[in-house]
């Protein structure tokens, strides 16, 4: 860009005086004023100036900018960033304390610092001398160490020196002798504890427990931390009673060891489980090669089998009730009903809603309403007959929050409830103790149409159970089937027998002696002919001759 020369302002005169002023601009015009000067400004801070100029994250310490020198003081154990007790070093002069360095070891057998592979063998246990003050000191020259002092360590005794003694007194007279304990050394066992030239290995962000987060807990500690209330730093006083109330409730759910089925001629489908179509196609299913049988759910078998009523009995403190249930149509709920009578699922519950001339509910051991619970641990689908229907007075059915919601409360019906039909499965009624609903209808409700008067089941009497004979009769089944099995194996074994002679088992003796199971025909080469087919005389072959065709 060609750089403008400014313009001088025309001169003008004072008119009362004769001084002439002339202004010029002597600036050059170097960037371009006026338009998009303010392009780059963002009416938010970006990521730079948060990082940057404020208070943002700063990256990763171990790596780039974040891995800045820091440095340790020589006094402080290598592992745990605290004063030693009890100091002790590897031959590159690295300090640990014992109860920090042991641990460490023992969980992952490698150096702190290096990352290389290292024993408790290999360290070597230091002694350094304090004075009055406490604080450490060279025993020789008693000059106090500092950041700035030149340490060093004899490997043989694990005295500590300053490095100036060590130097005066070992290394120039060539006198290599511990200057307190008079062992012998070499030069070779002088360690270096410090040296303020070269301070690489008091480096924290270059230490490798550092850069990948290895530590070694407390026993103590790792026990608490299952604890989840290890992680709670503070608590106010209804959170506590919280935490109180359901320690002292809470009963972790029972883990119960599924046995796997296996396929028999009765549950076995004719279908197969399509595992190995699965491990063919998907890298994440376990391979597969051989087809197994699905297994058809037993209740499916046991349902198949329940060709008549159950009949159940009600013992109330308002009087009996004697019902008649339809298993052989809705074989899911009434086995459903009939196994928590069985249980004494029903026993002591009560009648927690009743609406006159509409239906009597129960089957809650809450008694709310909002509660129960069915064989499965879970709401199951709804069997809805178009033959079974809500007309006339005790139609015991099952009551729900929805579709396919079924758990354990059931109602009786005060009259005929045709609005009911095709949303409650109707699954029995009552053939005795009609005059025992009359009672239940007649007691007084609140607004909540609860009744004030405790209507309660007393207990339950199971006159026919129609699933346990169904269950009989597949047991029978497989018995058979297996005795089948049995016969027909003996009577295979017996086929055989009746076939092979008597004696065969034996072989055939030839002679006595060594060798009497041998053949003596086989033993003997067969006899050759006293004319061999290659021997036989050939015919003479004429030349090619012209004549007639006589001799084809």
């Amino acid at each position: 860009m060609k750089e403008r020369r400014p313009k001088p302002i025309k001169s003008f005169q004072k008119s009362d005086s004769a001084i002439q002023i002339t202004i010029s601009c002597l600036l050059p015009v170097a960037t371009k004023m006026g338009k998009k000067q303010h392009q780059k400004d963002k009416l938010y801070l970006t990521t730079t100036e948060w990082k940057n100029s404020y208070g943002g994250y700063k990256g990763d310490r171990s790596t780039g900018e974040g891995s800045r020198f820091r440095r340790l003081p020589f006094y402080c154990c290598s592992l745990s960033m605290q004063p030693f007790e009890n100091p002790l070093c590897t031959k590159e002069g690295v300090i640990f304390d014992l109860m920090n360095i042991v641990p460490f070891l023992k969980k992952y057998g490698i150096s702190p610092i290096t990352g290389e592979k290292i024993t408790a063998k290999q360290l070597i246990k230091l002694n350094f001398c304090k004075n009055s003050a406490g604080k450490f000191h060279c025993p020789v020259t008693f000059k106090i160490f500092n950041e700035n002092t030149h340490i060093t360590a004899i490997r043989t005794s694990g005295n500590v020196f300053a490095y100036e003694a060590i130097e005066r007194l070992n290394i120039k007279p060539k006198f290599f002798r511990d200057l307190l304990t008079d062992e012998e050394f070499t030069r070779s066992d002088i360690i270096t504890i410090q040296d303020p030239t070269n301070l690489d290995k008091f480096n924290i962000s270059s230490f490798h427990h550092i850069k990948h987060g290895l530590k070694v807990g407390d026993e103590d500690e790792e026990i608490a931390k299952k604890n989840p209330r290890y992680h709670l730093k503070a608590l106010n006083a209804e959170t506590a009673e919280a935490l109180d109330e359901l320690d002292r409730q809470y009963k972790p759910a029972e883990k119960k060891e599924e046995q796997k089925r296996v396929a028999d001629s009765l549950n076995a489908a004719h279908y197969s489980t399509g595992t190995v179509s699965a491990s063919f196609t998907s890298t994440a299913v376990e391979p597969a090669t051989s087809h197994e049988a699905a297994i058809i759910n037993e209740d499916i078998l046991r349902y198949e089998r329940v060709k008549k009523k159950g009949y159940v009995k009600f013992l109330t403190n308002m009087g009996d009730l004697n019902l008649e249930l339809y298993c052989h149509q809705v074989p899911r709920t009434c086995h459903n009903f009939i196994k928590l009578c069985a249980s004494g699922y029903y026993t002591g519950t009560v009648f927690h809603r009743s609406i006159r001339n509409f239906i009597i509910q129960g089957g809650d051991p809450e008694g709310t309403g909002m509660g129960g619970q069915s064989i499965w641990g879970e709401p199951f689908s709804d069997e809805l007959k178009p033959n079974l229907k809500h007309s006339g007075r005790g139609v015991l059915s099952m009551a729900n929050s929805g579709p396919n919601t079924n758990k354990s409360q059931f109602f009786f019906t005060y009259r005929s409830a045709n609005h009911l039909d095709g949303k409650h499965a109707v699954f029995g009624k009552v053939v005795g103790g009609l005059d025992t609903i009359d009672k239940m209808e007649k007691v007084e409700t609140d607004k909540k149409d609860r009744p004030k008067e405790e209507i309660k089941i007393e207990d339950v009497v199971i006159y026919v159970n129609p699933y346990d004979e169904a269950d009989e009769m597949l047991q029978q089944e497989r018995d058979d089937v297996k005795q089948k099995v049995i016969d027909e194996r003996e009577e295979q074994r017996k086929k055989d027998l009746r076939r092979k002679p008597a004696g065969s088992d034996k072989p055939l003796a030839f002679r006595s002696g060594v060798g009497k199971y041998i053949n003596p025909s086989t033993l003997k080469r067969p006899a050759e002919s006293t004319v061999s087919e290659d021997g036989a005389k050939k015919s003479k072959v004429t030349g090619v001759q012209f004549g007639n065709f006589s001799s084809w």
